[in-house]
């Protein structure tokens, strides 16, 4: 013979039906059900009113050893609201007919539940950062229209004219003679990545002073070499295949569109962590992309150099200039910091170099002058 289950505890409540402004006092059973626990209101002199789980929002399901002191407020959608002084009467009661803990209570009352949520967390936003943002940026370059990077690389050397850079004092026939090294590099261009293999930028050569021995490369072509770069090879000693080399490597830039890509990789960064983090994420996306941002350059940097190894091997050109030339510049850079800092900003300036977005220089020189790293293919 079978026994029949136990009947439902009834629980004290106060309800408030909307139609009065006072409460009425009544009895409220949870029952098992489809779906999840349904809700049965007992009041004096009315049948009893049946509202299914998907009609009832339900509070936060807690723990019995986690419940809350203070009464639990039901909400009954048309019918109105409860308020049940017996919080833990409630929940036991929830549990009993069946109520299960959703997730994100479950993450907000229970360490082990919260400790595993981070680390899952964790492990996607990490795989997101490392495999899925490079990848889907780099998809998202390949529709970059070509005009949109040289109107980009337009505004930025304009606006880097109005301060931070001036005309060159080189000689027009030094520049002429940069110029005739750089077209002659450009004939000897390898074969673009195949995920650009449609990419055409026109590839231009400025001349600033300013920013000390430098060279970058803009979107869409535009390479600017500093007079400071010209002095430093001069300087050591080096002669026109170590700029050269610099070049190579700035054209590695622009053929893997880096800037563009660094673009698109940090808005895809933001966007991923505003999806993970919600309201926090505007104070921790800022230093997170810029950490981030950090790594694809670094990423790139290794990418420009295996480019420019490339370059300088179908040219007929050495790649040790260009290692020599690194090496030149970064011994005088330490010199400077160390001339210009004590020992507590000298301690700064290592973070500052650890962060900075160049892989290490020696390890850059050595693979530079054998003409081969490991990570090109």
């Amino acid at each position: 013979m079978a026994v029949p289950p136990p009947a439902p505890q009834l629980l004290r409540a106060r309800w408030f039906d909307g139609r009065s402004s006072q409460p009425r006092p009544v009895h409220v059973a949870l029952v098992p059900a489809r779906g999840g626990p349904a809700l049965v209101l007992h009041a004096s002199g009315a049948a009893p009113l049946r509202l299914e789980g998907g009609q009832v929002g339900w509070p936060e399901m807690w723990s019995a050893r986690t419940a809350p002191q203070q009464g639990a407020v039901v909400d009954l959608g048309e019918a109105g609201s409860l308020e049940i002084d017996d919080a833990a009467a409630w929940h036991a009661a929830r549990r009993a007919a069946g109520g299960r803990a959703s997730v994100r209570e479950r993450l907000q009352t229970r360490w082990p539940a919260l400790l595993a949520g981070l680390l899952l967390a964790t492990v996607v936003v990490t795989l997101f950062y490392r495999h899925a943002t490079p990848w889907l940026a780099a998809q998202l370059t390949r529709h970059v229209p070509l005009a949109w990077e040289q109107a980009l690389s337009h505004q930025a050397l304009r606006q880097m004219d109005d301060g931070l850079l001036q005309p060159s004092r080189l000689a027009p026939e030094r520049q002429q003679a940069l110029r005739a090294r750089f077209e002659a590099l450009l004939a000897h261009m390898p074969a673009l990545p195949a995920r650009y293999g449609r990419y055409a930028p026109r590839y231009t050569l400025d001349f600033r002073r300013g920013l000390g021995a430098n060279a970058f490369a803009l979107p869409g072509g535009t390479i600017v070499v500093t007079d400071g770069l010209v002095e430093a090879a001069r300087a050591a000693g080096l002669g026109d295949d170590a700029i050269a080399g610099v070049l190579a490597h700035e054209i590695g830039h622009v053929a893997h569109r880096h800037s563009t890509r660094m673009l698109v990789e940090q808005g895809v960064v933001q966007m991923g962590l505003g999806l993970a983090l919600g309201d926090v994420s505007g104070l921790l996306a800022t230093g997170s992309s810029a950490l981030t941002g950090l790594a694809y350059q670094r990423n790139h940097e290794r990418e420009a150099d295996c480019h420019a190894l490339a370059l300088l091997r179908q040219a007929g050109l050495p790649s040790a200039p260009l290692a020599d030339l690194l090496l030149a510049m970064s011994h005088e850079k330490q010199s400077e910091k160390k001339d210009a800092a004590s020992s507590q900003e000298a301690e700064k300036a290592g973070w500052t170099d650890w962060l900075g977005s160049h892989p290490a220089t020696a390890e850059r020189a050595r693979q530079l002058r054998t003409g081969q790293a490991p990570h090109c293919s």
